[in-house]
């Protein structure tokens, strides 16, 4: 059995001090963590926007997925947690352009808040290769 640990990291400065990685692989699983919908300058992307918001956090964790050697093909399930959870269609609108065919187990969740109040979505991600 593989028993090599592969974190990755989304360059966060909160990564070390919270103590946690974006993705972690341990041999063919990978676990991409509660992705927010952050643009690139630490800023909410698609302010009210859910499908937006869904998409950028789609974005985040398959770029996690790639860099620790899998893809979207590999997610076995998916976790979309809302702050409205009324608005899930325009969550699963986003889900369904990118898994249509590869189908995870899929389970919305409604959250009270995320750390952020303007985050509407995050998305957690988990993989098996081979």
């Amino acid at each position: 059995m593989n028993r090599v640990r592969q974190t990755v990291s989304s360059g966060s400065p909160l990564e070390p001090r919270i103590g946690f990685s974006r993705a972690v692989r341990r041999g063919a699983h990978v676990a991409v963590a509660g992705t927010a919908p952050l643009g690139d300058d630490g800023t909410t992307v698609g302010r009210g926007d859910v499908h937006a918001q869904t998409v950028r956090c789609l974005d985040i964790a398959e770029a996690a997925l790639k860099e620790a050697g899998a893809s979207l093909e590999d997610v076995v399930r998916t976790r979309i947690m809302l702050t409205d959870v009324t608005r899930w269609e325009e969550a699963a609108r986003a889900h369904g352009e990118r898994f249509a065919s590869v189908r995870p187990a899929c389970t919305f969740v409604g959250v009270s808040r995320f750390i952020d109040p303007a985050w509407l979505v995050e998305v957690e991600v988990d993989a098996v290769l081979g």
